[in-house]
């Protein structure tokens, strides 16, 4: 969406034929939903990244909810639009009547990353800053990456009061589809120093089984994540 009028971005050299029309912004909404429309169904949430809110300060349209809009209207779903943070709650049924609820905060995310550290204090970070999540999931600096963390906490059992508790904490980097390194010969991305850029985004699998402990029945949980094969 940089090929706009008046984007300092702007490379008529990147312009996709099928965009280089007098309704730019309308032939874009109109490709994504084309292109979404087979998994229309399974979507849940599509939230804003920098380059959604930047065509709203700039362009004065929310080329994102036009895109959900339209995507819903023509499949009959029921896709949300999703802010540039916020959480998803997931509800798992691990038995006839009880349930697993796994919070995740998601982030599209901030600053520049780096070569070195890739994002990394990024994750540290969250735990400063957000409460009572069991995943956090951040983009924006095009890394795919996750980690482990484990929090000594106490949770309530109604029939055994206060009990010692481990939380496990799956942090993430969510990766880019954009590929800008190239042969490394020219562009932006080059010209700032910065590297290649893994492809690709991940895969969350959470598994929640109950199982019995001193004639107790608990719930376990196990949260991890997978890069997406491209």
């Amino acid at each position: 969406m940089m090929q706009g009028r008046g984007d300092k971005r702007g490379n008529k050299s990147d312009i996709r034929p099928e965009h280089n029309n007098a309704k730019y912004l309308d032939s874009i909404v109109e490709t994504a939903v084309e292109w979404f429309s087979p998994y229309a169904h399974i979507l849940t949430v599509i939230g804003y990244g920098n380059h959604e809110t930047a065509i709203i300060k700039y362009q004065e349209t929310d080329i994102l909810q036009r895109f959900v809009d339209l995507l819903n209207y023509k499949n009959g779903s029921n896709v949300m639009t999703g802010g540039y943070g916020g959480w998803l709650i997931i509800r798992q049924k691990y038995n006839s009547s009880s349930w697993s609820t796994t919070k995740v905060k998601y982030f599209h995310g901030s600053g520049g990353g780096g070569i070195v550290t890739k994002g990394a204090i990024n994750l540290t970070r969250s735990l400063e800053m957000y409460e009572d999540f069991d995943v956090f999931t951040m983009g924006h600096i095009h890394e795919n990456a996750c980690r482990n963390d484990v929090r000594d906490t106490v949770v309530h059992e109604p029939k055994h009061g206060y009990v010692n508790h481990h939380k496990n904490i799956h942090l993430m980097l969510t990766g880019t589809y954009k590929e800008e390194y190239g042969d490394g010969s020219k562009g932006w991305h080059v010209e700032r120093g910065a590297p290649i850029k893994p492809t690709g985004g991940r895969i969350l699998n959470i598994n929640a089984k109950e199982f019995s402990k001193n004639g107790v029945r608990k719930m376990y949980k196990s949260i991890d994540s997978i890069k997406f094969p491209l």
